[in-house]
């Protein structure tokens, strides 16, 4: 790093999903939409998919709770400056730069995240990096009393994109998913916009929607716009998401068959491996990549 003035950066990227990461341990930095949507701007700015400020958990209000079980809290940004729960490839990434940082060693560390602590193991020489997700959140509303908001009269989701409409399967993963299979990717269109998605009240705080399309036996392709940032090259939460829509779609659920499901999830940007234990945690397990390091103008943030 270098001795001139500016706020210290690293640039990195997990299948192509790629991330400003700001070192803010103490949490000093008051890091503004506006900010983090100059910093993402890929012509006027850095140019990113989001913003990863590391701080230690003790020092963030939002993480204060879970300073205890984890010492480094990903505050995640998207390109338009709006907060997320939680990003995988993320994630990944900001472990990445932990070990290049002399702040985990390869092996098991903890990250603090919005959607809770999660567990990441970073392999040694560089390798993979494999990270608990958490378990999947499958709502079975249609059978309750809030079933027209959840899903709509017709107790179905619905995903319209580029003169298309395909149901959609509604899935948690710490943030909001909802999955559409398709007969060909490209159906789905430029994705410039965010696709149109009903009921709307079935997402309140907006959605990630992935297009899907069956490669093989436990393989499967998918797109994604993701809420606040447009069509990414990859997202580590939407794969798992994928994943497990496409396990049950296949009739296979582990927490009842009580044996471990792993998917090969392809994204624009590379190949994720997701498994489904029989606990239902699951593990995405992928590439993580730091490209660059220097320092931002600080005229970028004010």
């Amino acid at each position: 790093m270098t001795s001139a003035p500016g706020v210290p950066f690293l640039k990195g990227h997990g299948t192509e999903n790629d991330f400003v990461i700001i070192p803010d341990p103490d949490g000093v930095l008051d890091l503004s939409p506006q900010a983090v949507a100059r910093l993402c701007d890929r012509r006027a700015g850095i140019g990113a998919d989001g913003v990863l400020r590391v701080v230690r958990a003790a020092a963030h209000p939002e993480a204060r709770s879970m300073a205890e079980d984890a010492e480094w809290f990903m505050d995640y940004r998207n390109s338009d400056g709006s907060v997320a729960e939680m990003c995988g490839n993320g994630a990944r990434v900001f472990a990445r730069y932990l070990e290049r940082a002399g702040l985990a060693e390869p092996g098991d560390v903890a990250i603090a995240t919005r959607a809770g602590v999660r567990r990441v193991h970073i392999a040694k020489n560089g390798g993979d990096i494999t990270i608990g997700m958490g378990t999947a959140e499958l709502p079975d509303a249609r059978n309750g009393a809030d079933a027209d908001a959840q899903y709509g009269a017709d107790g179905e989701i619905t995903v319209h994109a580029a003169g298309h409409t395909w149901p959609a399967r509604k899935v948690g993963m710490g943030n909001p998913h909802a999955v559409a299979f398709v007969a060909d990717l490209t159906d789905a269109g430029r994705l410039l916009d965010a696709p149109e998605v009903s009921p709307a009240t079935a997402y309140p705080d907006g959605v990630n929607v992935e297009f899907v399309v069956a490669k093989g036996p436990r393989h499967v392709a998918l797109r994604v716009h993701e809420r606040g940032a447009g069509e990414t090259r990859s997202c580590g939460t939407g794969a798992c998401a994928v994943m497990v829509a496409a396990a049950r779609r296949d009739g296979l659920d582990p927490r009842e068959d009580g044996a471990p499901v792993t998917y090969a999830v392809e994204v624009p940007g590379g190949r994720l491996e997701i498994t489904e234990r029989a606990d239902g945690e699951i593990e995405m397990t992928g590439p993580a990549v730091i490209v660059a390091e220097g320092r931002i103008d600080p005229a970028l943030l004010s």
